[in-house]
């Protein structure tokens, strides 16, 4: 039931307000839009996956970044396979902060830290992945020769948002940080721009149609028919009015989940509409390691205040500005129920095995393992966040499991517990990408259904090279080498 509502819930949703926009047209605009930035394709896939998908991760999270922007990736002529990887790859620096920095208020709650602090904590983590990761974008994107002709605008975009998420987490707003990072960094990016453009554009876009088209003559005719159907971009030049509108859906989103989380009074009125069921035959019959009843058997049906039912309102008013028909509006969503039938179940199976290992102790008796490292457990400290969210698929799952575990064995071991739970969120948000929540997501949203393991084994090598840069990071963070690095308070 948790992974159909909320979680199935947020995706459905935000694929229905992307297929709004396709229906009425008005997508075919957006795409426009950052056209009119630049023609590389390589560089409209960094812009789109990394800046556009970070907006989403910080407003919507759970998924809806690889929903939407694997799409919009496919749509600029990359290979569905590649489209995946990219938007995978670009959902991390940004989740630690996503969903109006939920992961680290969770862990906050749990730990009775301070979750600014965790915040600012995080922030002097993540941006060391942030600033690399369009870099490994463009590699991704178009190997070596992507990175030697796009380096320049790619180097600045990343560098660009870690500052930001940097000095946001440490001194403005935890909540705020990926929308102002995601935006300067477009911002910066955007500027940068109008006065340089990447060499080699005509020869990746080559490139990248011959990796589409052998991967077509590879696939069935029934796989083809899963690929979602792309047309040229418009050529046609686009008024100020155009550009608005193309935008609107994105703004607006900004403005509804602004709203919601931000206004003490709508956040509270949204919050008391949850409706919390106790599980029959598992309430107060699963105990924790301490003996309690445990409360993740209380499920809370969030009708109103979920991501989802916010993106179904935001859908809802777009159809009626774009003059989208209510029966176009209701055949979208059928079809976008029928398209993800499968993927809902896949969610909803993954979720319940990860209960199961949470609720017997499975995923705990990991944890307490590694933890029993000593000193040396800084080093490794990110590898629970790793296993929770790759378990999971939510970075705030990960510190619900082990937040409580890291500020322990970090007090055993005489190191900085804010450090430890910090890193338990950092190491979480590079899990992401081979989470199978995730890997369903991107797999479902390019076309790609059932060929989740292929993903798996193209993003496994990125996701533990950058979890070894994180253990490097945190561990030296806890030795006078980078101590330097933290935050005082």
């Amino acid at each position: 039931v948790y992974g159909l509502f909320p979680i199935v819930w947020i995706v459905f949703m935000a694929i229905v307000l992307y297929q709004v926009t396709v229906v009425s047209g008005r997508f075919e605009d957006l795409r426009s839009v950052f056209a009119l930035l630049s023609d590389d394709p390589r560089v409209q896939a960094m812009l789109i996956a990394f800046c556009f998908g970070g907006l989403l991760e910080a407003l919507a999270g759970f998924g809806a970044p690889v929903a939407i922007t694997g799409v919009m990736i496919m749509a600029v002529g990359f290979s569905a396979l590649r489209a995946a990887s990219v938007v995978l790859l670009a959902n991390t620096a940004p989740v630690a902060f996503g969903a109006i920095a939920i992961p680290i208020i969770t862990a906050g709650k749990l730990t009775g830290i301070p979750y600014t602090q965790i915040g600012a904590y995080v922030g002097h983590q993540t941006p060391v992945l942030a600033a690399v990761v369009p870099l490994l974008l463009c590699l991704l994107a178009d190997g070596r020769q992507g990175v030697k002709d796009c380096w320049p605008v790619a180097l600045a975009t990343g560098l660009s948002f870690g500052i930001t998420q940097w000095i946001s987490a440490s001194y403005i707003s935890v909540e705020l940080t990926d929308i102002i990072a995601s935006l300067v960094a477009l911002g910066v990016a955007a500027a940068m721009l109008r006065f340089w453009q990447p060499q080699g554009t005509v020869a990746a876009r080559q490139r990248l149609s011959h990796d589409r088209e052998a991967e077509l003559a590879a696939m069935t005719q029934v796989e083809r028919d899963q690929l979602p159907k792309q047309e040229s971009i418009t050529k046609t030049a686009l008024t100020g009015g155009r550009i608005m509108m193309a935008l609107f859906p994105y703004l607006l989103v900004i403005v509804v989940f602004s709203l919601s989380k931000l206004i003490p009074v709508v956040a509270s009125f949204l919050a008391s509409t949850d409706v919390k069921i106790p599980w029959p035959g598992l309430d107060g019959r699963v105990l924790t390691l301490a003996g309690k009843p445990n409360s993740s058997t209380v499920y809370t049906w969030q009708w109103l205040s979920s991501p989802g039912s916010l993106l179904l309102i935001s859908a809802f008013i777009v159809a009626l500005v774009y003059r989208v028909s209510m029966a176009d509006f209701a055949r979208e969503i059928g079809a976008t129920a029928y398209k993800l039938r499968f993927s809902m179940l896949t969610i909803a199976s993954v979720l319940s095995l990860a209960y199961v290992m949470n609720l017997s102790g499975m995923t705990i008796t990991i944890g307490t393992f590694i933890a029993g490292a000593g000193k040396a457990f800084a080093f490794f400290s990110p590898i629970l966040g790793w296993i929770g969210t790759a378990v999971t698929g939510s970075d705030t799952s990960a510190n619900a499991l082990f937040a409580t575990l890291q500020q322990t064995a970090a007090k055993t071991a005489g190191i900085d517990p804010t450090l430890l739970v910090a890193a338990n969120t950092a190491g979480g948000v590079v899990g992401k990408m081979v989470s199978p929540q995730n890997l369903t997501i991107a797999a479902t949203a390019v076309g790609l259904l059932g060929r989740e393991s292929d993903i798996l084994r193209k993003m496994l090598k990125w996701s533990l090279g950058l979890l070894l840069v994180l253990c490097l990071l945190v561990g030296l963070q806890s030795t006078p080498v980078l101590s330097w690095m933290l935050p005082h308070f």
